[in-house]
């Protein structure tokens, strides 16, 4: 695609994986990229974004938005894509020569950023433009800017600056370590007795026979992955087989990334006590909504207070059930957790998750979603033939509105070896008003169709898509502000989750399942009646949901706030988790060592839990008779979507609902599974 093709603000800007060359093997047929062919690119992405900055520089004058704060925007545009596109490269890239430079310029562009943050020349020149007669989305760029500038450091003497310098390229050295050894780690299952596998899906069985050569001939390997993990941990009936596999899913990237994570919780507090805050989670709230670590402790605590009888509850009932089953079952542990929820839903609520997967086959489901998307957000997706990507699996696509080309996006969805095992929406260039197209991609883990095996997905599988969907319109639709720096998902971080979280709901819809959700084999309709069943057993375990998520919150909150020499990783989550959790703890559970998000979220997991609450309240807006009613929905695209970063999510919250948000949704939606509970009965 060409620089014209992309409208982009500046004319060298092009594609990660076609800096100079293709991925061998497309259609294109052109070479494969080469780590010198990223090297120049990047060093010409980076030589743009020098330029911007001398051109801000080198004003004289009065200074004003178009003469400053436009070359700070067009910088912070050329790094910001050139970070994204680069990281993407490090996430996906089948050749791990490329994965590898990747890193390497990761880190190096990360570096110009602390530069950036820390550069008080440029701090100044933009400190020197008048607030006054500002419209009101440059208003909060500028004052939200500033601000960062001075959480960075930037006001402080030389010799600090420089030390937060070398203490900030030390701590994005540690998370890039840390994710890649998650992303590069591969432990496996083997599966000596078929047997172990009763319970597990007929197409599960089928994509798995035993190993016809090599160390594990005759045998079953499984791995860590997704669409191996996910069905084992809930319908094997061996509870050895899943024990080994929550152990194996929970110790990747053991041992090696304890030290690591010490090392980088070490550098972070060097950073927030430079700063002048306690701890990292005081700085790290700073410029959220959430505002301090005193403010999400009580909204912890709230929440926990307010799910624990429930969460008890749901224990008693599911440990009573399996006991009926198993007698003489003193506790179920955290590896059958999911298993006997399963059992449980299966008894209580008449619903074998089993029996919805035949409406799931993926290339259904990823229709279903583009389709309801379209409808809800008033746009068209159109499929790029032959696009130039990273792998033959990936899809390109184009977004069109009113007969206008408005953005593309990029599907990633299937595991492979070196690739990123989780799910998540990774932006790709910020989108310009009138100068640049907003650009994104997928990148998730879903099991791959081949002839003959249609890859079902679990209903959990679905609402993830979803999720992951609700992301990507964000980024897309918010694309088009006036300032790249406030377009697509540029708002608080702890307002990201809530357009995913939304968009979620609204798989619950039997009509709007209908509508895609066709068996494989029969193409009927996916039963209201069995969508009816499946939110009744869906709705149980809500106590519990939140209650794993408080955990998870707690986790990181509190590995950011103790002393890392008085920290005891493993401990604290044992700690943790018998704390908040009722299934018995299982020895040898290393989650952190590959809990990517206390690299990326850092203390603020809070994240999900606040931002469900807001989601529930933006969710009750819609209307339930016509749950894609074009009215709200275009307020909702309006309003939260378009917006992107341009004002302060509290003022998009208000703006939605016409008021600040309630916890009153959040707490009906909890107790829908007693509701249902009760109807079953």
């Amino acid at each position: 695609m060409t620089a014209a093709e992309n409208q982009s603000t500046h004319p060298q800007s092009t594609h990660p994986w076609n800096p100079s060359g293709r991925p061998s093997g497309n259609a294109s047929g052109q070479p494969a990229l080469t780590p010198h062919a990223l090297d120049e690119w990047v060093a010409a992405r980076l030589a743009a974004y020098q330029g911007a900055i001398d051109r801000l520089l080198a004003v004289e004058g009065p200074r004003t938005p178009e003469n400053s704060l436009r070359a700070y925007d067009e910088a912070v545009a050329e790094l910001g894509l050139t970070g994204s596109q680069v990281g993407l490269l490090d996430s996906v890239y089948p050749d791990k020569a490329i994965r590898d430079k990747a890193q390497e310029l990761s880190q190096k562009i990360a570096q110009v950023g602390v530069l950036l943050g820390l550069n008080r020349q440029v701090y100044e020149a933009l400190a020197a433009i008048p607030l006054d007669g500002l419209d009101a989305a440059t208003r909060h760029y500028l004052e939200r800017t500033l601000l960062q500038y001075r959480l960075s450091g930037v006001d402080k003497d030389d010799a600090t600056r420089q030390q937060l310098q070398a203490l900030q390229e030390k701590a994005t050295l540690a998370a890039l370590t840390f994710g890649r050894n998650v992303q590069e780690s591969a432990n496996l299952v083997i599966v000596e007795d078929a047997a172990e596998l009763d319970g597990l899906p007929p197409d599960f069985l089928a994509a798995h026979p035993a190993a016809t050569e090599g160390e594990h001939k005759g045998k079953i390997v499984l791995t860590t992955d997704f669409p191996d993990y996910l069905p084992v941990m809930t319908f094997a009936r061996s509870g050895d087989l899943r024990r080994r596999m929550q152990l194996a899913y929970n110790t990747r990237a053991y041992p090696q990334n304890r030290q690591i994570l010490l090392d980088l919780l070490t550098t972070r507090r060097e950073i927030a006590n430079l700063l002048g805050f306690e701890t990292w989670a005081d700085l790290a709230t700073a410029d959220q909504m959430m505002e301090s670590a005193a403010n999400m402790q009580a909204f912890l605590d709230e929440l926990a207070a307010a799910t624990k009888e429930g969460a008890e509850r749901e224990y008693a009932m599911i440990l009573d059930f399996a006991r009926r089953q198993q007698p003489g079952l003193e506790q179920i542990d955290a590896a059958s957790r999911a298993y006997w929820l399963e059992q449980y839903r299966r008894s209580a609520f008449d619903f074998d998750s089993q029996a919805v997967r035949p409406y799931f086959p993926y290339e259904r489901v990823q229709a279903g979603v583009l389709a309801t998307a379209e409808k809800l957000f008033r746009v068209e997706f159109r499929p790029i033939a032959q696009p130039d990507v990273w792998h033959p699996s990936v899809t390109a696509w184009e977004v069109h509105e009113a007969g206008q080309l408005v953005g593309r996006f990029y599907l990633d969805m299937h595991p492979r070896e070196g690739k990123d095992k989780w799910f998540s929406a990774h932006p790709l260039i910020p989108g310009v008003a009138g100068r640049q197209l907003p650009e994104a991609a997928l990148i998730c883990n879903f099991p791959e169709p081949k002839p003959g095996a249609p890859a079902l997905l679990q209903y959990s599988d679905v609402v993830t898509y979803f999720h992951e969907f609700g992301h990507l319109m964000h980024a897309l639709l918010g694309g088009r502000q006036r300032w790249a720096g406030q377009s697509g998902i540029a708002t608080e971080g702890d307002f990201v989750e809530v357009p995913s979280q939304l968009l979620e709901e609204f798989f619950r819809d039997p009509a709007l399942l209908a509508s895609f959700a066709h068996h494989y084999q029969t193409n009927e309709p996916i039963p209201a009646a069995l969508v009816e069943r499946m939110n009744r057993a869906g709705a149980f375990g809500r106590a519990d949901w939140v209650r794993t998520q408080i955990y998870y919150t707690t986790y990181s909150l509190e590995t950011h706030r103790i002393p890392p020499a008085e920290l005891d990783p493993d401990q604290l989550l044992e700690d943790l988790y018998r704390r908040f959790l009722p299934y018995r703890w299982l020895d040898g559970n290393k989650m952190y060592a590959s809990f990517t998000h206390l690299v990326g979220y850092s203390s603020n997991y809070y994240t999900y839990l606040y931002d469900k609450v807001i989601a529930l309240d933006f969710f009750d807006q819609f209307p339930r008779t016509e749950l894609l009613d074009p009215a709200t929905a275009q307020r909702y695209r309006n309003t939260v979507l378009e917006a992107g970063g341009s004002m302060p999510g509290k003022q998009i919250v208000e703006a939605f609902l016409g008021r600040k948000q309630s916890m009153q949704a959040f707490t009906e939606w909890v107790g829908e599974e007693f509701e249902a509970v009760e109807a079953a009965s």
